[in-house]
């Protein structure tokens, strides 16, 4: 009975322990089972605001074209303005410049206006390179936009290239072409040449310069600094005047157009489309005057857009590339196939008849206002090699022929 009684009271005092239950483990989250069809709502989920650290890229990334907003600007200003990536030369050279500029209305509003026909060639060009567009601005420095400038150094074209450095980048120059002078071949070689310089300096400032005075002469008055222990950056060296002007007034004219009504321009809008292409003609030569006419444009505009062209006749062993406006490429082809099936590919002139003198290169009819020094001029030959094949044209005649031979 004792024990009886002792194993009851063990067992009220166990009894009494499990009166306070331990907690039960948490249980799991319901699972969502997958929704039965495709028309069941999502759950979206809210995540946490974002709290790292935020950077901000200030310097546009070699070769990446910055774009405001998903559409790509309608105004080719504002393309260029996207793209530029040199760093800012500030100075008060520079302020002098802007202000020199903007005093100029006329001269600048002329500029702009040249630039319109040349300026996207010249910035996909640019970007293709992943160059900085500050260099589409250049041309207004070395000619303001005038492919025909030319200097007392001998520099020719929109990027005023003398005659040696022409030839190093394979510009052809001849009595019948300057390269030079040529939008397409011009442009291209101009920024392989600057890309060259950049990557000799790693300095857009130092580029210009020797792009402007010579990368030799740069590398000298660079290693003069550095020797006397002097900075070697652009404001710190020796140069001649022109070249410590030179990026200066790229600076200014980049002001102005990142800018323009800050200075009071009013800076009329440029297409960001393509204004011309080049075209095979498949002809050997061909009269400017008949070309300008078969693509139904002044013959002005036709040779601002082939400026490379020396003569009145274009001549190419390898056939003529010309380069017209993208709207006048179909008329242009329409036109020639019309006149090839009628005529030749010179106006005034035909290829000779077995009639006609034997050795004669074309036969030019004579039409009114016509005069010997004329002609001579039109096909590139000397006016006393003309007299001498046509003994009889003292007195020209409309209709009479002329007979321009092979030298």
């Amino acid at each position: 009975m004792r024990t009886n009684r002792r194993l009851l009271a063990v067992i009220a005092v166990l009894m009494q322990g499990c009166a306070t239950p331990w907690p039960p483990p948490e249980a799991p989250e319901p699972v969502a089972p997958p929704p039965e069809s495709a028309a069941a709502p999502l759950q979206t989920v809210k995540l946490p605001p974002f709290e790292g650290e935020r950077r901000v890229v200030s310097e546009p990334l070699r070769g990446i074209r910055k774009v405001d907003g998903a559409d790509r600007p309608e105004d080719l200003w504002q393309r260029i303005r996207q793209g530029f990536a040199m760093p800012d030369l500030d100075s008060a050279l520079v302020r002098r410049k802007t202000r020199e500029y903007a005093a100029s209305h006329d001269y600048l509003q002329r500029m702009f206006d040249r630039s319109r026909i040349y300026l996207y060639h010249i910035v996909e060009e640019i970007e293709k390179r992943g160059l900085p567009t500050e260099l589409a601005l250049l041309p207004m420095v070395e000619s303001a936009f005038n492919p025909m400038a030319h200097s007392p150094a001998r520099a020719s074209g929109l990027w005023q290239f003398i005659p040696g450095t022409g030839k190093r980048f394979e510009l052809k120059q001849n009595a019948w072409y300057d390269g030079r002078r040529d939008i397409v071949d011009s442009t291209g070689a101009a920024l392989d040449y600057l890309t060259q310089l950049h990557k000799r300096h790693r300095d857009w400032h130092l580029a210009l310069a020797s792009y402007n005075w010579g990368e030799n002469a740069v590398a000298r008055a660079v290693a003069s600094n550095r020797k006397a222990g002097r900075r070697t950056d652009y404001s710190s060296l020796r140069m001649p005047r022109e070249t410590r002007n030179y990026v200066p007034k790229l600076q200014a004219l980049k002001n102005i157009i990142s800018e323009p009504s800050k200075y009071g321009i009013d800076l009329a809008p440029i297409p960001n489309e393509r204004y011309f292409t080049t075209v095979l003609t498949g002809h050997p030569e061909l009269d400017i005057a008949l070309a300008a006419r078969l693509a139904e444009m002044p013959v002005q505009e036709f040779k601002a857009l082939n400026p490379g062209f020396s003569r009145p006749l274009m001549r190419s062993p390898k056939g003529m590339r010309i380069v017209l406006p993208s709207e006048k490429i179909a008329v242009f082809h329409e036109n020639l196939a019309k006149h090839d099936r009628g005529g030749s590919a010179s106006t005034g002139a035909t290829a000779p008849r077995k009639s006609d003198a034997p050795d004669a290169a074309l036969v030019h009819r004579v039409q009114a206002g016509d005069t010997l020094s004329a002609i001579a001029v039109r096909y590139g030959v000397r006016l006393a090699d003309l007299r001498r094949w046509n003994p009889d044209a003292r007195v020209l005649q409309i209709g009479q022929r002329i007979y321009i031979r092979s030298r």
